[in-house]
């Protein structure tokens, strides 16, 4: 591949990863107890705590010799069967058994008639 190409191929991945950062949602607080040891940088050096919250990462400027600015941790989800019939999303067939409902991964409740009994869980963040 000649000079060129690899530039432009450079410039293409550096504007990929830069879109990917860009307007990153800030992390829960409970994402960035990360232990100082544990931290995995996210930012150069000098960063300001809006910059690194810009990019979706924590920020703790508490513990010299560390990287302030870090990865938070993966956000933590459980599955839920919804209560309300409205949340429910087919996840099975009419007359479908419990047992074979619950073994696909999804949530059975046999009222009200009518409705989906065999349905997805939600998931929703701890």
């Amino acid at each position: 591949m000649d000079q060129k190409g690899i530039q432009l191929l450079s410039v293409i991945l550096i504007l990929g990863l830069s879109a990917l950062t860009e307007g990153a949602e800030p992390p829960a607080p409970c994402q960035c107890t990360v232990a100082p040891k544990n931290r995995v940088n996210c930012g150069p050096p000098g960063i300001t705590a809006k910059q690194c919250g810009d990019k979706g990462c924590c920020f703790n400027s508490e513990v010299p010799g560390v990287p302030w600015c870090f990865i938070p941790l993966a956000r933590k989800y459980k599955k839920v069967c919804p209560a309300e019939v409205k949340l429910r999303k087919n996840c099975g067939y009419p007359g479908i058994p419990a047992r074979v409902c619950k073994a696909r991964g999804c949530c059975f409740e046999s009222r009200p008639p009518a409705v989906a009994w065999c349905f997805y869980p939600l998931l929703v963040e701890e």
